[in-house]
């Protein structure tokens, strides 16, 4: 309990530092580009003060001069910090509108150029996904959690379907990102957090040439079984 203490004091911590810093730094950074890159450092201050240790396989699956749709698991509040210090490419979050709301973390969130989705309004969510849309065709990728929450159990859930009208309207890849080991950290259902070791797998992209929002559920199954059997192969003892 000691552990989950101190790390619970240095998010807190670092999220008003880094956070303020980033509110600060948004104006002067016309893409956001330097913002996203204190919210990396942010995330990995927080691995290092959990003493989680992070391996990455697949970087060399996508070119981070482009833009993509990535879209991965969701295990843990700690997948947050695990992708943005470990991904190598300037991405922005497609994030649900509660988080806008915590006090200096969601002004840093803006300030980097995320965008907020109101699943309660489906004018306001459409309307995010045209934003996000906006940010893809000006060469920046996206990050999304298509299961919409964190797993209960650590197992892949159903995906929501917004991401996938995403991206046949753009028009990008889609790069399918699996983390393992995030669960074991800290499970939704408890506060206590463990120190570890955790996996990301980067899958090779996924065209989404071809598909319109009428096969949007063709695409929607194909990166979702793609990513079910990758997990199950892990889970299965092959190597992360």
């Amino acid at each position: 309990m000691i552990q989950t203490a101190l790390t619970i004091l240095w998010v807190v911590f670092s999220t008003i530092v880094f956070g303020t810093a980033a509110v600060l730094a948004a104006p002067f950074s016309r893409t956001g580009n330097f913002v996203h890159l204190i919210a990396r450092t942010w995330g990995y201050s927080i691995l290092l003060a959990s003493r989680i240790r992070v391996s990455v396989s697949g970087q060399e699956n996508f070119d981070p001069s482009r833009s993509y749709i990535f879209m991965s698991n969701h295990q843990s509040n700690f997948d947050i910090p695990v992708l943005l210090a470990h991904l190598r490419c300037q991405f922005r979050w497609l994030a649900k509108a509660e988080l806008f709301r915590i006090p200096i973390f969601g002004r840093g969130m803006r300030g980097a150029g995320y965008i907020s989705i109101d699943r309660s309004d489906r004018r306001a969510a459409m309307e995010s996904l045209q934003q996000a849309a906006e940010t893809i065709r000006s060469g920046t990728s996206v990050m999304i959690f298509p299961e919409g929450t964190r797993s209960r159990d650590g197992v892949l859930r159903s995906f929501k379907k917004g991401g996938f009208i995403l991206a046949v309207d753009a028009g990008v890849p889609i790069v399918p990102v699996l983390i393992h080991g995030t669960f074991q950290i800290m499970p939704r259902s408890s506060l206590r957090i463990r120190s570890g070791r955790v996996c990301v797998q980067i899958l090779e992209p996924i065209e989404t040439a071809g598909y319109g929002r009428k096969q949007k559920n063709e695409l929607l199954e194909a990166v979702r079984s793609r990513m079910m059997e990758a997990q199950q192969q892990v889970l299965e003892g092959a190597p992360c």
